[in-house]
């Protein structure tokens, strides 16, 4: 009996530290039904717990992985122990991969692989216990299970026992999730010590250039391989952050009887299995993060860490969502050193210094928090929790990302207005993929045919994706090159077996690309296909250039290639480093115009388009895709509101210069400005950064009717002006700010507010004789600055005090001027005489 073996197992276990916590695990979970088990890799959790958690529920004990590689390694590993080939006591179901019994008592799974079974059947009929292992890497779908789990027990079973299993764990937060505050159980570990070795780079070897990993810095790697091949025994683990950067560094390192190894997941699973076999040989193992954590590499005894990540990024504005290669958390760090110190003391070589080291981010972000959500926001609608509401998320969805993939999954018709899922979005979710990929499956297959439908999607969905930008080129690089065996090959079947399966209810229902000949040529179908999955990446060259505008708006450069020069691409992957205005197009197949406007149908709009451009209006009807601009004719009768628009737009982007100013309004304007000086409120602000914001307040009746630059020209600013007054304080204008001031011989002057803190009036001295002094302004707040003139109508002195002028500055100026003037009068007291605009003569005629 399956049970039997597994208590034999339990009863003589191997020598690992978590066999000592078994008992303290045992205990919480009778007690709470849930468990947080806190302990370093290498301590034998994913081996031991599971069947222990099996024998003591005398049931079926399902074991999440955060990749199919350690699902499968996992079970391997723990029917190894058991004498057992794998799919007996333990077994492993992955996607496109499935070993297991009925009496398979241990299953380890992918946490997308139970996702689904739980969108199936939430009960989870026949499963005891859950365990989701390294919970701490905090991956969208673990985070998700681990959410709906709680809501399972809440609701449905209560019985299903649930357990989280890390070595970095935030033990009390997730505890306090499940609903058990005193379900931490911790394990301490027996790791061997680690030595740590610095190995920075030469300053000429940039770590990362826009295209990527540079060729320098993974030179470097390898010569830190080399040293640690002279410098150490037993076999290296080396850590780089993908498929392409582990390919480059297998290439490099040569060693006289060493065997060098890769691991990522783009390998069939017999290559994988190689590198997690002990062989007599000695061994340099190039793997990606999958080696970090669940799996255990025999034999390992140093580890050569590059101090790169890839970790999902998404650019929301741009609308651009991939894996970026960043530098490693200072938690995986200490992870992947912790591989060189599982059978023995290790030593790990860090190709990076100490200082920058102490820089790193001490944890990786949570996945929800970075990476694209469509796939998550779907399966949240699924579960009947839109956007994680009510769910113990340890996190909940950043909105700009749960907005953005709502809309996403709208256009491809998986979600109704409402929210709710649709037929089609059902069809889509249960295909077990990104939507985006789905729906290229499921619309391709009736475009290009089943099989190359498949063909192009397993190829999308290849792990690390593709090393060459033309994806043409790939795919018969694929077809050509690898066997049957191969994990694009298992995953063409599967897809093809899915595209050509009964008709779906999704299909009629399809949005995009119409059915045609299956006997498209190969770059058309691969490039329709590509589209259908990424229609807002449907790109078109700008001219004469090797930029290329997305339908989503994002810019994107090509650099050479087969594809240089095509007018059209349907790009799959892109990404934009820090600083660099526009994306590096890094995988792509060329498409033409009648298939960018088939698949991309849903994007495709005809507008009105007026706007204010080099000075002056434009108007034109335009077909767009997207943000792609089509065709364009003149419009010639555009409506108003569309004028008025661009005429605002204009006035805010080039100033309030586009209209004119004549006299009266710059006048009416300073006066204006002088009393919001003054007085503030409700007297507007009418400088040109206030009169640009508030163009609808003071133009907006006169807007409606310009059609052209020279209507624009023709608008009465004075008027306009005028709806800006406030009321009642409005019928004050003339007494608050005169426009202008009556001096003793009569004459009315014109006050210049052109400062608004010095409103001035010019007058000859000779016209003031007699006045004691100006008026003030403002209800008296401000005074009237006088600007004293000779009679050449030069400045001969400014005061605010005109008394006090006649007193003690007139004597000056009288001495200097009347031997200049000796026509005019020039009074010893001016303050007692006539005011005039005469000479003596004329005043004696």
């Amino acid at each position: 009996m399956p049970l039997s073996v597994l208590a034999e197992l339990l009863a003589d276990p191997p020598s690992l530290p978590v066999a000592g916590g078994l008992s303290d695990l045992a205990s919480a979970v009778e007690r709470s039904g849930v468990a947080v088990l806190q302990s370093p890799p290498g301590s034998g959790k994913t081996t031991l717990v599971p069947p222990a958690l099996a024998v003591a529920l005398g049931g079926r004990v399902v074991v999440t992985q955060p990749r199919r590689i350690a699902a499968r390694a996992g079970a391997r590993r723990l029917a190894g122990l058991l004498g057992e080939p794998a799919g007996r006591t333990a077994g492993f179901s992955v996607r496109g991969d499935r070993q297991t019994g009925s009496d398979t008592l241990v299953e380890f799974v992918t946490a997308g692989t139970l996702l689904r079974r739980l969108q199936h059947d939430p009960e989870l009929p026949g499963v005891r216990a859950v365990v989701l292992d390294e919970i701490h890497e905090r991956q969208i779908d673990t985070d998700l299970l681990l959410a709906m789990l709680v809501e399972v027990r809440a609701a449905l079973r209560e019985d299903l026992v649930v357990v989280a299993m890390s070595a970095t764990v935030e033990a009390a937060r997730v505890a306090e999730l499940l609903g058990a505050d005193d379900a931490v159980v911790t394990v301490p570990g027996a790791l061997h010590p680690v030595a740590t070795l610095w190995c920075a780079p030469p300053g000429t070897a940039a770590r990362l250039t826009p295209t990527g990993t540079s060729p320098e810095f993974l030179a470097h790697v390898t010569d830190v391989v080399g040293r640690a091949l002279r410098e150490q025994t037993g076999d290296i683990l080396v850590f780089l952050p993908g498929a392409r950067e582990v390919d480059d560094v297998v290439r490099r390192v040569r060693w006289p009887d060493v065997d060098v190894l890769p691991l990522h997941g783009r390998l069939p699973s017999a290559a994988q299995d190689r590198a997690l076999q002990a062989t007599a040989a000695r061994r340099v193992i190039v793997s990606t993060a999958v080696a970090e954590s669940s799996l255990t590499v025999p034999g390992v005894r140093t580890v050569v860490d590059a101090g790169l990540a890839r970790e999902p990024r998404t650019d929301h504005r741009r609308g651009l969502a991939g894996l970026v290669t960043r530098s490693v958390s200072q938690a995986g760090a200490e992870q992947r050193a912790g591989r060189a110190g599982r059978e023995g003391p290790g030593t790990v070589y860090r190709c990076w210094s100490e200082g920058e080291h102490a820089q790193l981010a001490r944890h990786p972000q949570p996945e929800i928090l970075t990476a694209d959500l469509t796939g998550p926001m779907l399966e949240l609608a699924l579960w009947g929790a839109p956007v994680g509401q009510g769910l113990a998320l340890m996190d909940p969805p950043p909105t700009p990302a749960a907005e953005a993939a709502h809309t996403v999954l709208s256009e491809l018709g998986a979600l109704a207005a409402d929210g709710t899922v649709t037929a089609r979005g059902r069809a889509i979710a249960g295909i077990g993929t990104d939507p985006r990929l789905a729906r290229a499956l499921l619309d391709g297959a009736e475009v290009v045919g089943p099989r190359l439908a498949a063909e192009i999607v397993a190829l999308l969905s290849l792990d690390g994706g593709s090393s060459d930008v033309d994806l043409t080129a790939a795919l018969r690089r694929q077809r050509s090159a690898l066997g049957r065996g191969s994990p694009w090959h298992r995953e063409a079947d599967r897809w093809e077996r899915i595209a050509a399966g009964p008709a779906r209810s999704s299909r009629g229902a399809r949005t995009g690309a119409q059915p045609h000949a299956h006997g498209v040529g190969l770059d058309l179908a691969v490039g329709t296909v590509t589209a259908l999955a990424h229609s807002d990446r449907i790109a078109r060259r700008r001219p004469g250039s090797d930029l290329y505008l997305m339908a989503g708006g994002a810019g994107a450069r090509l650099t050479g290639g087969a594809l240089a020069g095509s007018e059209w691409l349907a790009i799959a992957d892109a990404t934009r480093s820090p600083g660099q205005p526009d994306a590096l197009i890094r995988a792509a197949a060329p498409i033409d115009e009648a298939t960018a406007r088939e698949v991309g149908a849903s994007l495709l709009t005809t507008e009105d388009d007026v706007a204010w451009r080099d000075s002056r209006l434009v108007s034109r009807r335009v077909v767009r895709l997207g943000a792609i601009e089509l065709s364009a004719e003149p419009l010639p009768r555009p409506p108003a509101a569309l004028m008025a628009a661009a005429v605002e737009h204009g006035l805010r982007a080039e100033g309030t210069g586009l209209v004119p100013w004549p006299p009266a309004a710059t006048a009416l304007r300073e006066r204006l400005a002088f009393l919001h000086a003054a007085l503030g409120d409700p007297w507007p602000d009418v400088s040109d950064e206030a009169l640009e914001q508030r163009v609808p307040d003071w133009l907006g009746p006169d807007l409606a009717g310009i059609r052209t630059g020279r209507d624009l020209r023709r608008l009465d600013t004075t008027a306009a002006l005028r709806r800006l007054l406030p009321w009642p304080e409005a019928s004050r204008l003339d007494i608050l700010a005169p426009e202008r001031v009556t001096v003793p011989t009569g004459s009315a002057l014109r006050v210049d507010y052109s400062d608004p803190a010095r409103p001035t009036l010019a007058a000859r001295i000779q016209e003031v004789f007699g006045w004691p002094g100006a008026p003030a302004l403002a209800g008296g707040r401000v005074p009237l600055v006088l600007e004293l003139l000779s009679p050449a109508r030069r400045p001969a002195a400014v005061t605010t005090d005109l008394a006090g002028f006649w007193r003690t500055g007139y004597p000056q100026v009288r001495a200097e001027l009347r031997g200049r003037y000796p026509k005019h009068p020039w009074p010893e007291d001016p303050a007692s005489a006539s005011a005039t605009t005469r000479t003596k003569n004329s005043a004696r005629r």
